[in-house]
């Protein structure tokens, strides 16, 4: 099994993706149907909801007052279809950028991406948690998600992408689960643990992360965020076995995947950030757990689709919902990005439906925080399409 080379009519399609066409208008409502304003109690934060509108949608722009369109009758992207995605909520560069410097300071304390500071710096993850997270001005608690962030993807970073070997995948991340799920050894042999824990720039992201996490949260809500990363861990490794067997997933067993390979980790903490309280009994509904993962699972399919361009780049073997999709339906690229952005748009619709009548039935907290999904859906495809980890590659 091979890389793809990267195919013209895609690298087109990726880039409506990334493009910012104004007058468009986004098909999804900012806020989530039936929950009432976003946010109303925190009108300090009700920042522009118009910016980003036309980032909501990758189709190219329609004629208007008889001009003509942007692209010509027949173009390989002229029938892409709309990507379901509200607009993000309030875009507050100021904030974005003071969590992201305090960001960039801390991994420079760690150690994490040594000699990378302008890398870190240009994927801009304190904008990711100011868009994601609308109803919370406050930089620490921002500070606190955007460090639990890039403490995750730095494992994918350093364990599972550029070029690590996929053998050692799992005694790796078995070790890095033990720093926020702590291993406790007889005495004699804690030394030695500490000095393994201690020596990898990613462990000790992991374990400052939480550690800071629990400052602010409860032990149920960082047992929550252990529980993801756990199964987030669980699906890095399945991922290392396609590459170890250099096997192709079906397509249901990529979205599978995807499921928990994903943000799910960053969704459940928005109760954390906006200082409230979801019930671990509401949050491990089935039902509430059905339409939080599908949504999980959408955002990150928007992931697939931004990163193509940056995978099309790099080395070996990389998985994507098209790629996949490609490879199992037998269709060309351009059709395997349309049918994936079909999936997507399921999923949302899916979850707009569910989470609007959990929100009708359920407590005040479990409304905020679906709604606190919505927004947050809104807010990483707006970062996506500025974030320089996908658009400059």
């Amino acid at each position: 099994m091979t890389a793809r080379t990267a195919d013209p009519d895609v690298a087109r399609l990726v880039a409506t993706l990334l493009s910012h066409r104004h007058g468009v208008r986004a098909a999804a409502p900012g806020a989530l149907p039936g929950t009432g304003r976003l946010f109303a109690a925190h009108p300090a934060l009700s920042g522009p909801t118009g910016l980003g509108t036309s980032a909501a949608r990758i189709a190219p722009a329609r004629a208007a007052h008889g001009t003509s369109p942007t692209e010509p009758s027949g173009s390989p992207d002229s029938d892409l279809p709309e990507l379901y995605c509200p607009p993000p909520v309030r875009d507050d560069p100021e904030l974005g950028e003071h969590v992201n410097d305090r960001l960039v300071q801390w991994a420079e304390e760690i150690g994490l991406y040594a000699g990378q500071t302008d890398r870190i710096r240009a994927v801009n993850i304190g904008r990711m948690m100011m868009l994601a997270h609308p109803d919370s001005d406050d930089p620490d608690r921002l500070l606190v998600a955007a460090k639990c962030a890039l403490a995750e993807w730095a494992t994918d970073d350093y364990y599972c992408d550029d070029g690590a070997a996929p053998e050692p995948l799992g005694a790796h991340l078995g070790i890095a689960y033990t720093t926020f799920d702590p291993a406790h050894p007889p005495l004699r042999y804690l030394p030695e643990q500490e000095k393994v824990l201690r020596n990898d720039p990613v462990r000790v992201a992991l374990r400052s992360a939480f550690e800071h996490l629990a400052e602010i949260a409860d032990h149920p809500r960082v047992a929550r965020l252990r529980q993801e990363v756990a199964a987030l861990f669980v699906a890095y490794t399945h991922e290392g076995t396609w590459r170890v067997q250099e096997r192709m997933p079906a397509v249901w067993e990529y979205l599978a995947h995807r499921q928990f390979n994903s943000f799910l980790p960053c969704l459940a903490l928005i109760d954390v950030v906006g200082r409230y309280r979801l019930t671990e009994a509401e949050y491990a509904d089935p039902r509430v757990r059905r339409a939080v993962t599908m949504a999980a699972n959408a955002s990150t399919l928007v992931n697939d689709l931004y990163s193509m361009g940056k995978e099309d780049h790099d080395q070996g073997v990389e998985f994507n919902l098209p790629v996949v999709i490609a490879a199992h339906e037998q269709c060309s690229p351009p059709e395997a990005v349309k049918r994936s952005v079909e999936i997507h748009n399921e999923l949302v619709h899916t979850f707009e439906a569910e989470a609007t009548a959990l929100a009708l039935t359920g407590s005040p907290e479990l409304r905020r925080f679906l709604t606190g999904v919505w927004s947050w859906l809104g807010g990483n495809r707006e970062w996506h399409r500025g974030t320089a980890r996908y658009n400059n590659t």
